[in-house]
């Protein structure tokens, strides 16, 4: 079975970009990444591609005058068969959209529908679940759409709230979830494409 082509595009430091790269590494490993985009030149993920000689490039307003056609031809270069977003800050365009159509997912650090859509990342996830009351968190692996978080979820993974959280400690069991969701989604398409199509597994964990 060839192995399936993945790159992964992000803004800041890249954790799932790593936990994506150390599963790949394994012997049984049915993917591997050949490609990691960012559209901030000091990002985390750049610098761990560049360390771990990943093809990487930063693509932003900055250093293209087009940079969705920028993107899109950057992953068709690279024979991405999936893109992942991993704290990508920036919608995808349209033209990347079209090229890729339901090849890109992103992974979003809370259950959809809640709490996602425009300015819902990082910490301000975490607050709102906590504002909110929720007694359950997690993760969703969904396809990437024109608008925020709109895409239909394909995986998810339950975390509960705990007493005494804060959005720094829910946040950081719910980050060790998606190193753990993510992988195990990406690892599903490789070894059979309808993963992609929209019905949730949804394990819950325990953390």
């Amino acid at each position: 079975m060839p192995e399936l082509r993945v790159a992964v595009i992000a803004s800041h430091n890249g954790s799932n970009l790593r936990a994506l790269h150390r599963a790949s590494l394994l012997a049984d490993a049915p993917f591997r990444i050949v490609l990691v985009v960012s559209n901030n030149s000091d990002s985390g993920a750049l610098r761990y591609a560049r360390e771990t000689r990943i093809p990487a490039v930063h693509v932003s307003g900055r250093t293209h005058d087009d940079p969705d056609e920028a993107m899109r031809a950057a992953l068709v270069e690279h024979q991405a068969d999936l893109v992942v977003t991993a704290g990508y800050l920036k919608k995808i365009g349209p033209r990347t959209r079209s090229a890729f159509a339901t090849r890109i997912i992103n992974v979003h650090p809370a259950l959809l529908p809640r709490h996602g859509g425009p300015g819902m990342y990082g910490r301000r996830v975490h607050q709102a679940v906590l504002d909110a009351g929720d007694h359950v968190s997690g993760v969703s692996v969904h396809h990437v759409s024109g608008e925020y978080d709109a895409g239909e979820v394909i995986a998810r993974i339950e975390v509960p709230v705990r007493g005494g959280d804060t959005a720094e400690t829910l946040a950081a069991r719910v980050l060790e979830a998606e190193h753990t969701l993510l992988p195990d989604v990406v690892r599903r398409i490789a070894h059979d494409s309808n993963a992609l199509r929209s019905h949730p597994f949804e394990p819950t964990s325990d953390r």
